[in-house]
């Protein structure tokens, strides 16, 4: 018996991967989960099978704990005690609770457990800290636990909203919790400052084993600065809310880091993700199939203006250039190249729709004196990125925010305060250089074609200064006859002057004689 559990205890210890810190482990015989301080857990919940997670050993100069756990789309149940109160647990795919430690305790104890169905595959991390340390969600007064490191989020076809409980300042075991609104001087928890970070999932990857395994990159202070990207910092003024164009589709992780300029100390909230739609719902379903048939269709039209001679329908793709061109152009840079649209002057609608507006009259402005080759440029690349459309159905890009984004700033009001970050990956990549080479394959075959034939429909200016030159010099035509227009002008002047005239007498008259 000693040798067999010497070998189950060797076997067990083979199966801890090293990479990241990850302990890979199916569920205890022994009804619980020994776990240690920032190490990863794999472990599956089934609904008739509670756990314990168990974590001993904990150093005395440790003052709080984060304990989180993570799924994809099934939600589990995070608790202090077998009996599930609303201040003492929590239940999401993405949820963590604080447990602030009493002098001398070196062991704590969670309980976890889903209501699911199926089983749902999890993984979870004991996080500590010193007294030094800012507390994530140490001042809640929104939300029902008593301290609240989470991060609630929302989201709709227009935008994804985060929301997370204000900080407060570390203490040491023992001692009481500094207080939370009463001062606002650099002693209390208005110092404290929150960096909001994102993190982009491989994209058209929407596997659970994906998910866990990148979300480990998000959870503790480090590992989220080397590898997510911090869009905006707020003070303790702002309201602790932010908002992100929603990605459907799109596996984003989301952390906000709380930092302690004065002790230069932080601490990690519990990060979230969302994919802008549901695993299980009939409709909205990141598999939905009216996306993909949508921009099929808008690949094959845009197939035939690529190739087509569609210049001479004038007036029809002077509206195209507008809608393709320009704000194809606009949003490109503000979606990928400086990205304007998260500057603060340009979340103010006024200004962006002017600067839209401009760019939108300056195009075909520039253009008028060569209809001919604004038509075909609006040709070719709208019909290359009509087909682009039609491939990022099935590759997952980022392309289509091209214009997307600045559709819902149109139709959405409160589109404005969002960061409109994509992610920009290999499939981005290709697909951009796809593009690029549709776009000059189909301009130059429509240069090519049209070189000979003459203008549809002429140039005004053009047709006008024929007619002139053939007046000129045809003296047959009725019209070259005509008076010029200065002339006539000046004659019918003349009429109109003679009619407000008093009338003159003919000549000198002889007196009758008598």
């Amino acid at each position: 018996m000693g040798l067999l559990r010497l070998l189950v205890l060797a076997v067990l210890a083979s199966e801890r991967s090293t990479a990241g810190g990850a302990e890979t482990v199916g569920n205890s015989s022994q009804g619980f989960l020994e776990f240690s301080v920032g190490k990863f857990r794999y472990f599956e919940l089934n609904r008739l099978f509670p756990e314990e997670a168990i974590l001993r050993h904990i150093s005395s100069n440790v003052t709080f704990l984060i304990f989180q756990i993570h799924s994809q789309y099934r939600n589990t149940t995070l608790s202090f005690s077998q009996t599930l109160l609303p201040n003492t647990s929590g239940t999401g795919n993405d949820k963590g609770l604080v447990f602030i430690l009493r002098p001398e305790q070196s062991m704590c104890t969670w309980y976890l457990e889903t209501t699911d169905a199926e089983p749902v595959q999890n993984v979870a991390i004991p996080l500590s800290y010193s007294e030094r340390d800012p507390i994530p969600g140490g001042c809640n007064l929104e939300f029902d636990l008593d301290i609240d490191p989470n991060i609630y989020l929302e989201y709709n076809f227009f935008e994804t909203t985060i929301e997370f409980a204000p900080a407060n300042l570390g203490y040491a075991r023992g001692a009481d919790p500094p207080p939370c609104d009463v001062g606002t001087g650099r002693d209390f928890r208005w110092r404290l400052q929150y960096d909001v970070y994102q993190y982009f999932l491989p994209e058209n990857d929407l596997t659970e084993d994906m998910l866990l395994q990148h979300m480990q990159r998000m959870v503790q202070v480090p590992e989220v600065k080397a590898n997510a990207v911090k869009l905006v910092t707020l003070t303790a003024d702002d309201k602790t809310r932010v908002s992100f164009s929603s990605l459907r589709g799109q596996g984003v992780i989301y952390n906000v880091i709380v930092r302690d300029p004065f002790l230069n100390t932080s601490a990690a909230y519990v990060p979230a993700h969302t994919y802008a739609c549901s695993f299980e719902a009939v409709e909205g379903n990141c598999a939905s199939l009216v996306r993909l048939i949508l921009t099929a269709v808008a690949g094959t039209i845009g197939g035939i203006f690529l190739v087509a001679t569609w210049w001479r329908f004038g007036v029809l793709l002077l509206c195209m250039l507008y809608v393709g061109l320009v704000l194809g152009f606009l949003t490109a840079s503000v979606t990928f190249f400086t990205p304007m649209g998260n500057i603060k002057v340009f979340r103010d609608d006024g200004v962006f729709w002017v600067t839209f507006s401009c760019i939108a009259v300056l195009i075909p402005v520039v253009f008028m004196g060569c209809l001919r080759i604004l038509n075909i440029l609006s040709c070719g690349i709208i019909g290359s990125y009509s087909v682009v459309l039609a491939i990022d159905s099935y590759m997952s890009t980022s392309l289509s925010y091209i214009t997307l984004n600045v559709l819902r700033r149109a139709l959405h009001t409160d589109f404005h305060r969002a960061f409109t970050n994509v992610p920009f990956q290999n499939n981005d990549f290709i697909i951009l250089a796809v593009w690029g080479m549709l776009a000059v394959s189909g301009i130059t075959l429509q240069i090519r074609r049209e070189r000979r034939r003459p203008f549809f429909p002429p140039h005004p200016y053009k047709m006008w200064k024929q007619e002139r030159e053939r007046r000129v010099t045809n003296i047959l035509d009725p019209s070259y006859h005509i008076p010029p227009l200065r002339e006539r002008l000046y004659g019918r002047l003349t009429q109109i002057k003679e009619l407000f005239q008093e009338e003159q007498p003919a000549g000198e008259r002889t007196p009758l004689l008598l």
